[in-house]
């Protein structure tokens, strides 16, 4: 399934008092894992940059002026989130910013039925308990050291780690790299065994030529794995 976690950054809190979107990061999953797919761009606001955003996300006006306009980029914006559900944390903050965008260059808001919102998922999960995006990354022990300051695409990939914790968590975890590219580390053996084996299924006909095959793939082939572990 291809999902889409976003995370926006702004001048401010609501843009009904002219506040606007001054950066968007999109993280492209498909069933949970990132693809390497990712949307990313810094906004002119036409507007100034008050002080408390900028202690938020250090994005200063001076920075932003030249960057392209909403209106530019909301078509590429759009075809990447089309057609699949989007993940944000406080979804109602983001979702309220880019529809307002939306809304300001004539386009349809995006459907609150399409969004996911992951505050509510982990308000659910940990009823009383700190869930902003740092805290829980330090509970599901994702490394939060180069999160200095709040940035979008930096923030969803942080979100997209936490999405699948919250969703029950992989025997596999994910590592984002600086570079973008998504690793994947095992945290266990990569069989379980079975309390009692399965009854074996193959005859010993076919046990010889799958051996056979697998010698012909090299020591590197998978199958050697499995041919290691446990039956079962």
């Amino acid at each position: 399934m291809r999902e889409i976690v976003l995370d926006t950054e702004t001048t401010g809190l609501d843009p009904a008092k002219g506040h606007r979107i001054v950066e968007i990061g999109c993280v492209e999953l498909l069933n949970l894992i990132p693809t390497g797919q990712s949307f990313h761009v810094y906004l002119d606001p036409e507007r100034d940059m008050p002080e408390e955003a900028f202690r938020v996300h250090g994005l200063s006006a001076e920075f932003l002026t030249g960057k392209p306009l909403f209106a530019a980029i909301s078509g590429e914006l759009l075809r990447f989130v089309d057609g699949c559900k989007i993940v944000a944390h406080n979804a109602e903050f983001d979702m309220r910013f880019v529809n307002a965008e939306l809304a300001q260059v004539g386009l349809p808001a995006i459907e609150a039925e399409r969004v996911v919102d992951t505050l509510a998922l982990a308000r659910r999960k940990f009823p009383g308990g700190a869930n902003s995006l740092d805290a829980l990354c330090q509970r599901y022990g994702i490394d939060l050291s180069r999160r200095t300051k709040h940035g979008a695409l930096l923030d969803a990939e942080l979100l997209a780690e936490v999405y699948a914790e919250l969703l029950g968590g992989r025997q596999a975890s994910l590592s984002l790299g600086s570079s973008g590219r998504t690793s994947l580390s095992t945290s266990g053996p990569l069989l379980a065994s079975r309390p009692e084996p399965l009854p074996l299924r193959l005859s010993a006909q076919e046990l010889e030529r799958h051996r056979a095959f697998v010698a012909e793939l090299g020591l590197e082939a998978i199958w050697a794995s499995y041919d290691q572990a446990p039956n079962g």
